[in-house]
């Protein structure tokens, strides 16, 4: 009996024990890890199963059978950082400000350009005429006993006195081109033929802009160079002829465009007029995907500046010639006046948006339209000097294309046959309005003149002013000596920034000696001076490269440097890779030196 009664509660405990164990506990159905499965009968109370990498494996399983909700939880507590990419962003911040101020400072060089257009454009009206009347006075009451050796005139009186007759032999010439059979004639061809001979007009001002003021350069030089014999004047006379004749091609073009406008105002449908609105913002297609440099963007803002002032002078003769036609009633005033605001509206969105993505592609500062109106007041200052080398119109001309003296004929021929001037009073007017015209160029002169002054100072290009103009060398050719009077920028420099601090390396606009026979060739070889061997030099630059190695190298005489000898085919061929790249890179140059038909990058705008 005790052994049956020890026996009972044994196998009681046995089949509690059994109870427990079918007990199913949380984590028997979680797949463990290998190392679970190697000791499942390890005791509980050791701590051997890893509640948190039970949970963790559970979560991977979770992950892993995607579903909706998860998806979309995920979605929408996802996170990003932006300052993780600071630069990249800060970067299109300066982009979207830069174009938010391209506006700005291109009015304000669009606004200096206009007013030195119109200075040299009122120049030709008012003291043309007053210099020219001038310089025949001083030619008459000169006294005969005082010619030998001593010259008649000066080169500017010569200048002037060219210039007057270019004028008064081109307008007797327009008296007989008829202004109203042209504007029939134009007024019966198609729509679609006008805006082809609006376009191609186009392109021939501008060609007819770059090859004229070499026409009448040349005619300058030829007519004030210093001559040996006096039959070398003989030379003047084609040159004069050619320059009437440019200038009076000139006139008509201008004239054939002023009427296709003026067909365009006149149209019932507004069609034409709309299609060469269009035309303005085909040419943000044509120049905006394009690589720019700097030098390419100051011809281009050369460009419009010449571009909208020639506009203007389109409209002006467009609305003399419509008043005159409807007996200049005020009426027909306002019926014009939209339409040009339209006009002038266009202009100035096309130039906006084309400078604004241009800078922006081209990853190009605002700052530098404030560099562009530097130059331009630059060129204004400098004319004005005792040692100037040119005229300011002249200078204009050059850096933006803009020739004053076509346009200036065709407006004084509208103007006589738009304005009957009969009686004194009339007369009275008309002296009235030249004494206005007047007081307005002097005032105009004064205030860009003051501006001007103010602009070169900030850009720190004082000193330039002051500086003597590179002497010729007696034996010479004239084209070496040209050649000598360029400021070049070094082959290491990419930025052809005049405002930037020079190394001493650099070259810069400084008079030359007259024994030096520098080029612009950019490798100059350093021939050794036996006087520089015996003293010891200060260090020289680590751009200067010395012809033999030495502890201390003896800097280089200006006199000694001589053009180093171009390379043969043989040797470009030779050079691989580098030589090729050199062969096609093209020489940075100065904004002083980029005139309106430059090529900068192979390119002109």
């Amino acid at each position: 009996m005790a052994d049956l009664l020890g026996t009972v509660p044994s196998a009681e405990k046995e089949t509690e024990n059994k109870d427990k164990k079918k007990e199913k506990r949380p984590w028997d159905d979680i797949p463990r890890s290998g190392e679970i499965g190697k000791t499942p009968d390890l005791a509980e109370t050791l701590g051997f199963y890893d509640i948190n990498a039970v949970r963790r494996e559970q979560r991977e399983r979770d992950n892993s059978d995607p579903s909706l909700a998860r998806f979309m939880c995920a979605e929408l507590t996802r996170g990003y950082f932006l300052e993780h990419n600071e630069a990249k962003y800060t970067e299109r911040r300066e982009r979207v400000y830069t174009c938010m101020r391209i506006p700005r400072e291109l009015e304000k060089l669009m606004i200096f350009g206009f007013f030195l257009c119109l200075d040299a454009f009122l120049y030709v009206f008012t003291l043309l005429p007053l210099r020219v009347l001038l310089a025949l006075l001083h030619l008459v009451t000169l006294p005969c006993c005082s010619l030998g050796g001593s010259r008649l005139l000066q080169p500017a009186q010569v200048c002037d006195i060219l210039k007057g007759l270019i004028m008064v032999l081109c307008y007797s010439m327009m008296h007989y081109v008829d202004y109203s059979m042209m504007y029939h004639l134009i007024r019966g061809q198609s729509v679609i033929k006008l805006y082809i001979i609006y376009n191609m007009l186009e392109v021939a001002d501008r060609l007819f802009s770059s090859f004229g003021q070499d026409i009448l350069d040349a005619l300058y030089w030829t007519a004030t160079e210093p001559k040996e014999r006096k039959r070398d004047s003989i030379g003047v006379i084609p040159h004069f002829l050619m320059a009437v004749f440019y200038v009076f091609l000139h006139a008509i073009l201008i004239m054939v465009q002023a009427s296709t406008l003026n067909v365009a105002f006149n149209s019932h449908n507004k069609s034409l007029l709309t299609i060469m609105m269009s035309n303005n913002f085909v040419e943000i297609k044509g120049s905006v995907f394009k690589k720019f440099e700097k030098n390419n963007l100051f011809q281009m803002s050369n460009s419009d500046i010449k571009e909208r002032f020639t506009s203007y002078v389109l409209l002006l003769i467009v609305c003399l010639r419509n008043m005159e036609q409807f007996s200049w009633s005020p009426d027909h005033l306002w019926v014009l006046l939209p339409d040009v605001f339209m006009v002038i509206a266009s202009e100035i969105a096309v130039d906006v948006i084309k400078h604004a993505f241009i800078t922006k592609f081209n990853e190009i500062t605002a700052d530098v339209y404030s560099e562009y109106r530097a130059s331009l007041a630059f060129d204004l200052v400098s004319c004005r000097q005792k040692n100037a080398c040119t005229d300011y119109s002249d200078s204009v001309a050059r850096r933006m294309g803009f020739i004053p003296l076509p346009l200036a004929v065709l407006l004084i021929r509208v103007v006589m046959s738009s304005v009957n001037v009969q009686g004194a009073l009339s007369y009275s007017c008309v002296f009235l309005f030249y004494m206005g015209m007047v007081t307005l160029k002097v005032l105009n002169s004064i205030v860009l003149l003051g501006k001007s002054c103010v602009y070169v100072k900030r850009a720190n290009m004082e000193d330039k002013l002051f500086e003597k103009p590179p002497t010729a060398v007696p034996g010479m050719t004239p084209s070496r000596t040209s050649k000598t009077s360029r400021c070049t920028a070094p082959s290491g420099d990419l930025s052809g920034d005049p405002w930037s601090e020079r190394s001493p390396s650099t070259p810069s606009c400084t008079s030359i000696p007259p024994s030096s026979s520098v080029t612009t060739q950019p490798t100059p070889t350093v021939i050794p001076n036996p006087q520089a061997e015996t003293v010891a030099p200060p260090a020289t630059s680590p751009t200067t490269t010395p012809t033999r190695p030495s502890s201390t190298s003896p800097e280089p005489d200006p006199d000694t440097l001589t053009p180093s000898p171009p390379a043969t085919p043989e040797q470009k061929e030779g050079d691989g890779t580098e030589g090729t790249e050199l062969k096609h890179r093209t020489p940075k140059k100065d904004l002083l030196d980029v005139d309106r038909f430059t090529i900068c990058g192979n390119r002109i705008d």
